[in-house]
């Protein structure tokens, strides 16, 4: 396939439609560092290069979504009030995403993630995960009018308020217990078959979703139903794979949106998800 000229994915042609986007989840400011190798047991690794961005899954899905679409992205999440989440807000809103945040007395979640010259990286947070509330006074209403909504981090009564929406995916880091207690029909269920916080089974779940996808990152990944499927090749050197799954994530939800087939959808995925490895950082341009 041939990519459009204002089309920065590459192998995928589309049109950039006028479809409503909100996603619901989690803000952290990341510092990442480019070492020349991951930390072992009592040697000392170097920094070459550093980026600090605001970033985390809310974060990667809401920016891929807003260059998919030509709308502005509906992003709900939750901050610190502190100089972090400040820097955050005026990041993302500098990017033309709309923030809906509930602020706390609390602190913004950081963290660092080191990638190798590999390509491979480490994630290490600290502090407490800070996600939006059905409670906080936020414009809820808002959601009523979307095509597609992508939840992170929540409680079950946004579930329940999502499902308003179309197409509703999410990750299994938002934790089975808050999916199970909504008691909500997903369209996708997507997440990491590496990350252990990420691996469930099917047992697990009260209500099956449409479609449950686990990403192994460059060996591909399960589709239920559908059986495998393969990861595509880098064009380019693989650089970082921060963001790729949740890169990955957001094509899904934007086919789905679209009425595509789940082929052509996984096959937007793929493209994001590839492309999204071979830039430093979580932002292909870190503006």
């Amino acid at each position: 396939m041939v990519v459009e000229k204002n089309n920065k994915f590459e192998d995928f042609k589309f049109n950039k439609g006028n479809l409503n986007f909100a996603v619901i989840g989690h803000i952290e400011w990341i510092n990442f560092l480019k070492v020349d190798q991951l930390p072992k047991p009592g040697v000392i690794s170097h920094s070459k290069k550093s980026l600090e961005y605001p970033a985390g899954g809310g974060s990667i899905i809401a920016k891929t979504l807003s260059e998919l679409t030509l709308n502005q992205i509906h992003f709900f999440t939750a901050l610190g009030n502190d100089n972090y989440g400040e820097r955050c807000f005026k990041i993302l809103s500098n990017m033309g995403i709309k923030l809906h945040v509930a602020w706390r007395e609390k602190p913004t979640r950081r963290g660092f993630s080191l990638t190798d010259f590999k390509g491979e990286r480490a994630i290490t947070v600290i502090g407490e995960r800070l996600s939006p509330r059905h409670k906080d006074d936020l414009d809820w209403n808002i959601l009523k009018k979307m095509d597609g909504i992508f939840i992170t981090a929540s409680d079950s009564e946004i579930f329940k308020m999502s499902r308003s929406a179309p197409i509703l995916c999410s990750t299994p880091r938002v934790g089975l217990n808050t999916i199970n207690k909504s008691n909500v029909f997903l369209d996708g269920l997507i997440g990491s078959n590496l990350d252990p916080g990420e691996v469930f089974s099917f047992s697990e779940l009260s209500v099956k979703p449409k479609y449950i996808i686990k990403t192994e990152g460059e060996k591909g990944g399960i589709i239920y139903p559908g059986g495998r499927y393969k990861a595509l090749k880098n064009k380019k050197i693989k650089v970082d794979s921060y963001g790729c799954g949740d890169s990955f994530a957001a094509g899904i939800l934007y086919g789905m949106a679209s009425k595509w087939n789940i082929d052509k959808s996984l096959n937007l995925a793929k493209v994001i998800g590839r492309d999204s490895s071979e830039f430093f950082g979580p932002y292909s341009k870190n503006d």
